[in-house]
């Protein structure tokens, strides 16, 4: 029997092509163990979705009464008693699940139409899973066809776990955070300001309202307030921000020969779209005045900070809020691609002036 020993490195020296395929190597297993664990998971949700199916074409509580669904979770229990898939709440799961599906696809040709790239051409009674299903976990999914009320809003959700590689947690902060409805929902005059196909992207990493819930904030806080805090938060900004944004700087200094300085806000870089992202961040209404100015930031971003390679800065500003005619007349002549934005947050009175004008109010 040998004995225990210690294995050590017997003197090879690690060169640069060791070290170059050793780390190939180590990024191809990592990509075997995610596709394994894809294809897995695929597998399960394509047996779910049968099960789904079925239940569904058969009409099955009228061929075998209403407590069918019972009695076959209980019996593919007894027959699997290891597997944890088959519980009476799962089993009514996996019919919902190709349900909320079939009931939005099949039953309206417009639909149809419309996510031909993602369902195909359907037979009226075999809807087939989407390949990209295959990539969300089943938890996602339940969670998904619980909460969204229609196709467009479940497939916007399942993208963007997709190309994010959202938690499930993730996943419920951006639908509480209402994320569908606000992405793309910011003022821009990027339509008129950029290609269009680059215009329709920019678009998409804006929204409004930004929820800076994550903030605690004493009334009257005013813009330099916010933005310390922000960036005090940066992690959580970015979160909010969504995928991609990268954090260039803060009050980065702009200096004219003249040596005249200016001070843009936050700088960002969008890494997939290739540009600057100039933010300023306001903490009142939004005033004409304000577009000129991030139009500046924008203009001196794009001469000193874009590369040959890099597409178009665009300019953000978040404001308390604003009107929309306003803010359409105000971009209206401006040359810069620009968005305007509110935010929301919970305010909190000072706790000394609260204490104070509850003992004040106490002695009266």
């Amino acid at each position: 029997m040998k004995n225990p020993t210690f294995i050590n490195r017997d003197g090879m020296i690690a060169d640069r092509d060791y070290i170059n395929w050793l780390q190939d190597i180590k990024q191809r297993f990592r990509n075997a163990q995610l596709k394994a664990v894809v294809r897995v998971n695929t597998e399960m949700l394509q047996f779910y979705w049968s099960v789904g199916r079925d239940m569904h074409n058969m009409h099955i509580e009228e061929r075998w009464g209403e407590s069918v669904v019972k009695q076959f979770a209980l019996d593919m229990r007894n027959e699997f008693p290891g597997e944890q898939g088959f519980s009476n709440t799962n089993v009514k799961y996996m019919r919902r699940w190709y349900e909320f599906y079939f009931e939005r696809v099949i039953n309206s040709q417009q639909l149809v139409d419309q996510f031909v790239d993602e369902f195909g051409q359907q037979p009226a009674d075999q809807l087939t899973m989407p390949k990209t299903f295959g990539m969300i976990p089943w938890g996602h999914h339940i969670f998904i066809m619980s909460k969204a009320s229609t196709l467009n809003e479940a497939l916007f959700y399942i993208h963007k776990i997709i190309e994010g590689n959202w938690s499930r947690r993730v996943l419920e902060d951006n639908f509480n955070n209402k994320l569908y409805k606000s992405q793309g929902a910011a003022l821009t005059n990027f339509e008129a300001r950029l290609p269009a196909t680059q215009g329709k992207l920019a678009v998409e990493i804006l929204k409004d309202p930004y929820n800076f819930d994550f903030l605690t904030m004493k009334e009257g806080y005013d813009e330099k307030e916010l933005e310390e805090a922000l960036i005090c938060n940066i992690t959580r900004f970015l979160l909010e921000l969504g995928e991609g944004f990268a954090f260039v700087g803060r009050q980065k200094e702009l200096r004219m020969p003249d040596g005249t300085s200016f001070f843009p806000d936050l700088i960002f870089y969008h890494i997939p779209q290739k540009r600057y992202v100039v933010i300023e961040l306001k903490a009142v209404k939004f005033l004409p005045e304000f577009a000129g100015k991030i139009n500046f930031y924008v203009t001196a971003a794009d001469k000193l900070l874009k590369g040959k390679d890099d597409n178009p800065t665009v300019g953000l500003i978040i404001c308390r809020n604003y009107d929309k005619t306003v803010v359409e007349w105000s971009l209206q002549d401006i040359e810069k691609p620009l968005g305007v934005a509110s935010y929301q947050l919970k305010e909190v009175v000072d706790r000394t002036i609260a204490e104070l004008s509850l003992k004040n109010n106490s002695e009266e």
